[in-house]
Order: C-alpha cells, then structure tokens, then sequence
C-alpha cells in the first residue's frame, strides 16, 4: 500500500543530455504542443544543447541545471521589459546563473526563455523549419549562459561560427549564409544587461 496522497504526484526528473547536463524544459503557452509532445521538444532541445556543448569552448560543470521556457509573445515581452527594459516580444532571452569564469564549477546554468510566436514567424520568414529554429535559438540562448556574446563584431563572429558548427553537427545548413553579421550592439540583443 502507498502511503503518499493520492492527489500528489511528483513532476518527472529532468532530462540529460549526452555532455550529462540536467534540462528541465516547461511549455508555458499551449501553442508549443502544435509542433508535438512536450517529451519530443524536449529530445529536440537535448540534441541541440548537446551540440552547442560539443563545440563550446567553455564547458558546463557535468550535471549541471538549465531550465528552459517555452512561452509566447505576450509573455516573452513582459520578461524583456522587466529584465532588460525592451518592451517588445523577442525570439529568445537567456539568464546565465554564474559568470563565464565559474561555468565549469556552477550546478547552475541559468535559463532560456523561447517565445512561439516570433519563432514561427522568423522560420517561416527565413524559409525553415519551426524545429530547426528552434533548435538554432536554443544554441544561441545556450552559447550565451556559456559565456558568449555578440555586443562586438569580433564576439559576433565568433558565435556564429560556434552556432554554424553546433548546427552543422544536427544537419542544419549555415543560418547566415548570405546574410549580415549579426547587428553590433542591437536591442535585439538576446542577453540581459
């Protein structure tokens, strides 16, 4: 017999990825269930960030935390205009937990926050899949709890080529092939300040 309340259930563990990383990845808006179940997602980002990993110079303490958010324009612009005072939707906000020179030591990552909506309309403007956007913007967010950035264009050269290589491993061709480098000092900037 089962002592434990039966109204209580405890939530699942949080997944590894192959570099031994625990994601923790929550939907926030039921839109995200239209491109599959939040156990699928979840295996898309595992690849991703197991990716982003394999070619960062800097590397998670193993065993790490990273939560991962999943939500929409409407909410996406509130965090943006809370914590980095851009009242605006975004595609992605990241919040490293340590700074660049204690990752390896952190239990903490930090946390990626992905908006649906501008994820889909940045896809289907750039003529790619919502999935391999999401997996490049999860890269991105991931890079930047690691400790890259774009704020000049050397740091932005620099991350495309590791978000070029991380994607190039899960079969994505080059996002910026043909475009501009990524605008310098924009407030599109994913990181908060």
């Amino acid at each position: 017999m089962n002592d434990r309340p039966r109204g209580r259930r405890q939530a699942p563990p949080p997944e590894k990825t192959s570099a031994e990383i625990h994601l923790d990845v929550r939907a926030q808006s039921r839109r995200w269930h239209g491109l599959g179940r939040l156990a699928d997602l979840s295996a898309l980002l595992n690849e991703a960030l197991a990716a982003a990993i394999a070619v960062a110079p800097r590397k998670p303490m193993p065993g790490a935390e990273l939560s991962l958010l999943l939500t929409d324009d409407r909410r996406i612009r509130i965090v943006n205009r809370d914590w980095r005072g851009f009242d605006k939707a975004t595609n992605v906000l990241s919040f490293p937990a340590a700074p660049p020179a204690r990752i390896a030591q952190s239990p903490l990552l930090g946390d990626i926050v992905i908006a649906y909506e501008t994820v889909v309309r940045e896809a289907d403007a750039e003529g790619k899949s919502v999935a391999d956007h999401l997996r490049h913007l999860a890269i991105h967010g991931l890079l930047h709890l690691l400790g890259e950035d774009h704020e000049t264009e050397a740091q932005a050269r620099r991350m495309e080529a590791l978000e070029v290589a991380a994607l190039a491993r899960l079969g994505i061709s080059d996002p910026y092939a043909g475009a501009e480098l990524v605008a310098v000092l924009s407030p599109s900037s994913t990181q908060p300040a």
